[in-house]
């Protein structure tokens, strides 16, 4: 059988744990094809982010057209995205990109900033899947977001400027927050008690992609991401790769 095709658009971490490289993964462990629109190269690894090249608009287009005009594309993830060209080249294309699903990448776990929230909001206002931790729920919204309460809140405004739905991620306790279709719903997971998180939010966007690529509803869709995210956490838990916050497994099967 034919693979679904996905399209993730984002940077590149050369450190392996979270953007295209992690996309990648998580589509082919999914049993998806997956391409890929690079848009900034950064020198990252477990311990931080310590350069970032963007590419040039002109040739994110020039990924992008040659992606649609060949291969049946099924579902988008949209990552890291830092320069407001780029981000202008994908909104005149969003009515060319099904079950668009994107994560508002702006500040690395590590803390280095890797997108702006002007250029971000441009895309939240199409109909796509939003996937913001609670932190950059907070930035987009322009207040700290910490508490259950307050999650609810934030996804139920960021759902008003336009996503098909918003999905609130990040609470310490393993809850997130979906709201789809006027209603809000918490989904409560199992914490993993480990430090190797890196990449995570990635997975999570780009796991949803698939499963939208699939045929899934978006409430199906969120809840089998999460727990394939939960799945790579536990698998991974125990890994020692570099000094830092290390990947997750996203190849665990058989935790």
């Amino acid at each position: 059988m034919t693979p679904p095709v996905v399209l993730t658009i984002a940077g590149s971490d050369s450190g392996g744990g979270a953007g295209i490289q992690a996309d990648l993964k998580t589509f082919a462990a999914l049993g998806a094809f997956g391409t890929s629109v690079i848009t900034a190269i950064t020198a990252q690894n477990t311990l931080g982010v310590t350069a970032i090249h963007p590419v040039p608009a002109e040739i994110v287009a020039a990924q992008l057209d040659a992606v649609l005009s060949d291969l049946p594309v099924a579902a988008v993830k949209v990552g890291m995205i830092s320069d407001p060209a780029v981000a202008k080249v994908i909104a005149a294309r969003a009515a060319e990109l099904p079950n668009l699903v994107v994560d508002p990448v702006l500040v690395a776990t590590a803390g280095s900033r890797l997108g702006e929230v002007d250029v971000v909001g441009v895309l939240t206002a199409y109909p796509c899947v939003l996937t913001p931790n609670r932190h950059e729920a907070g930035a987009l919204l322009g207040r700290v977001i910490e508490t259950a309460e307050e999650m609810v809140s934030a996804a139920a405004e960021l759902a008003a400027r336009g996503p098909r739905a918003v999905v609130v991620t990040g609470s310490e306790l393993a809850l997130d927050v979906l709201h789809h279709a006027g209603e809000a719903v918490l989904l409560r997971g199992e914490p993993v008690a480990t430090v190797n998180n890196h990449g995570s939010g990635c997975t999570f966007s780009s796991a949803i992609a698939v499963r939208l690529a699939a045929g899934d509803p978006v409430p199906e869709a969120v809840a089998a991401a999460k727990e394939y995210v939960n799945r790579g956490l536990r698998g991974g838990a125990q890994w020692r790769l570099g000094a830092g916050p290390g990947p997750l497994d996203h190849f665990g099967w058989s935790v």
